[in-house]
């Protein structure tokens, strides 16, 4: 009993005082106010200049030389006649120069529409297009993506890298400040990002995402971690992400830490550069902790500085097995969406929990779980027309209470239709307003929450929210295919759930051409894995596809009738999925 008080008195002594620090951390985090990450840069690069800020490759960029290099893109977007309110999109893999742009921009109080760099033709044109841009900051290494997509507009073309036109530019301009004048006046709750989503309607949508958002969530992470100046933070998920290229920068910027950079996350390289760059902390998504269980044995596995570690989608039945394997004396998951308002970490390392909301933090974090129904995909409300909280341990949706306090607003999407879609009243009491996730979780007596799956018509595959209704567009673009049904399934070993499309197909259909015309629409993510073709689509009594049944049924040709193929990591093509196709694949003996 004595060890069971003291466990619970540990456990609420670590959130309380977590808290408190987060507290004092975000005093200055208020709509009006004016203080954002630029001065903190600012700040680290006049008492710290000989920091290291940035490291990648071979190469150090201290606090001074960021701070300069962010001057040199401030400068050269005045004489461009980007200006306050101005949104510039940028187009970039992994690199130092990522930073320094939309860091630059904000000095002179622009806006920046962080650009997924899989998005290819349509999907491309369409997310920059709905931003505003009349400016694209372009990797030289995505330069030729960004020409081959049909604008409307074409917006201007700003080549960094490889004696692009930016880079000549760049090398002309001052590197000494641009000064405060331009930004003057620029307040916390005025937008700083546009970030993607996939949502569920197709194309990306782009999510607000404003200067104390950023703080918040930078604040947040600071507070959880408590990161020294000493740290060196590893990063090799995409910054155009709010996990990447928000949370990881702020707990290296805040503290005066070093950001190790890396443009495209390796298994190979993953533990070498950790030893290679003396890193104390590194982010992480549930597939990077799943491939880097499922590499080999290595000595570099442990005997790094790790000390910390933290991300999201951990699953509870790797969790252990991989904090042991590698040796990570403190795991931080956390729960968190670009465009949502909910927010939650896991302080103490509860193993599968997202994060934790106790009953006396309910006031600052007001996150529920409401009954849910899953073929109708609503909540379920009571006799009085208002929705009903789940019992511990009861499986709903995550919904969060929107307020004008500091990280409990809902920002939105460009268009209000979007928006409003993600809004539930009338939930508790009438006229109050809640952001609904999209996402199943339970939560225990003692305030933890634990994720149990995505809602509706997007799922989760190698870390990116993959939109049935774009790869269901993608498909019926594709001579032959009649209708298409897209959904995903769970396979075994794999995080999230691998993308499968049940076809109507008629004599036109030529399945040896299918994976180039994807290839030409699609991100690789977002390609379909395996495919059913049916005789006919179900459909509910109101005409809308049926995907619980499909999603059971699941793709084992024993118990499947319709013809099943899969995509052949090895030939690249489509093949016909049989008995011993299946066995591999569960067996992890064919990964994808």
């Amino acid at each position: 009993m004595i060890k069971k008080w003291a466990a619970a008195l540990r456990r609420e002594y670590i959130y309380i005082t977590t808290i408190v620090r987060t507290l004092w951390l975000l005093r200055l985090v208020k709509p009006n106010a004016t203080r954002n990450i630029v001065d903190i840069v600012e700040v680290q690069a006049r008492n710290r200049p000989g920091n290291a800020a940035l490291l990648y490759l071979d190469q150090a960029m201290t606090y001074a030389q960021l701070d300069a290099r962010a001057n040199r893109y401030a400068h050269w977007a005045l004489s461009a006649g980007i200006g306050r309110g101005d949104c510039a999109a940028l187009l970039m893999e992994n690199r130092p120069d990522f930073i320094c742009a939309w860091l630059g921009l904000f000095k002179i109080g622009a806006q920046v529409a962080l650009i997924n760099t899989n998005l290819m033709g349509a999907a491309l044109a369409h997310s920059i297009g709905i931003s505003g841009a009349r400016h694209a900051i372009v990797g030289a290494e995505l330069a030729q993506q960004f020409r081959e997509a049909p604008f409307e507009t074409r917006p201007a073309e700003w080549v960094e890298g490889e004696d692009g036109n930016l880079s000549t530019l760049l090398a002309t301009m001052p590197d000494t400040s641009p000064g405060k004048q331009h930004r003057a006046g620029i307040t916390l709750k005025e937008r700083a990002f546009y970030i993607y989503t996939s949502g569920t309607t197709g194309m990306p949508k782009a999510a607000n995402f404003s200067h104390m958002r950023m703080m918040f969530m930078m604040s947040g992470f600071v507070g959880a971690l408590r990161p020294r100046e000493s740290d060196r933070v590893y990063d090799p998920l995409p910054l155009y992400h709010s996990t990447g290229g928000v949370c990881a920068v702020g707990i290296a910027f805040f503290s005066g830490a070093a950001l190790i950079l890396k443009r495209k996350f390796s298994v190979h390289e993953f533990w070498p550069d950790i030893h290679k760059y003396g890193a104390t902390m590194f982010e992480y998504i549930g597939e990077l902790a799943r491939y880097l269980l499922n590499a080999p044995p290595s000595p570099l596995d442990q005997g790094h500085k790790i000390r910390a570690i933290t991300g999201n989608g951990l699953r509870p039945e790797i969790w252990k097995q991989f904090q042991e394997r590698f040796a990570i004396p403190r795991v931080v998951e956390f729960y968190g969406s670009t465009e949502g308002n909910v927010s939650m970490l896991n302080y103490d390392g509860r193993i599968g929990a997202v994060g934790r909301v106790p009953e006396y933090l309910e006031w600052l974090l007001p996150s529920r779980v409401i009954r849910f129904d899953v073929e109708s995909e609503m909540p379920v409300r009571g006799e009085d027309g208002l929705c009903i909280e789940c019992a511990p341990d009861e499986v709903g949706e995550t919904i969060g209470g929107i307020s004008t306090r500091p990280g409990r607003g809902f920002e939105g999407y460009s268009n209000k239709a979007d928006s409003d879609k993600k809004i539930l009243r009338d939930v508790f009491r009438r006229g109050d307003a809640w952001f609904r996730t999209g996402d199943l979780m339970r939560r225990d007596a003692h305030g933890y929450f634990y994720f149990v799956d995505r809602v509706g018509d997007t799922f989760r595959w190698k870390g990116e929210n993959v939109s049935t209704g774009e790869v269901g567009e993608a498909l019926a673009a594709v001579p032959g295919i009649l209708e298409a049904n897209v959904y995903g399934v769970a396979v075994p070993g794999m995080d999230g759930r691998a993308g499968m499309a049940s076809l109507v197909v008629n004599g036109d259909f030529a399945l040896d051409d299918l994976p180039a015309r994807l290839k030409a629409r699609l991100a690789p993510y977002a390609r379909p894995i395996l495919l059913r073709l049916a005789p006919q689509i179900v459909v509910t009594g109101t005409f809308k596809q049926r995907k619980v049944d499909l999603v059971r049924d699941g793709f084992d040709p024993v118990t499947i009738s319709d013809p099943l193929y899969f995509l052949d990591p090895d030939s690249g093509k489509y093949e016909r999925l049989t008995p011993q196709h299946h066995a591999d694949i569960v067996e992890g003996k064919i990964k994808f």
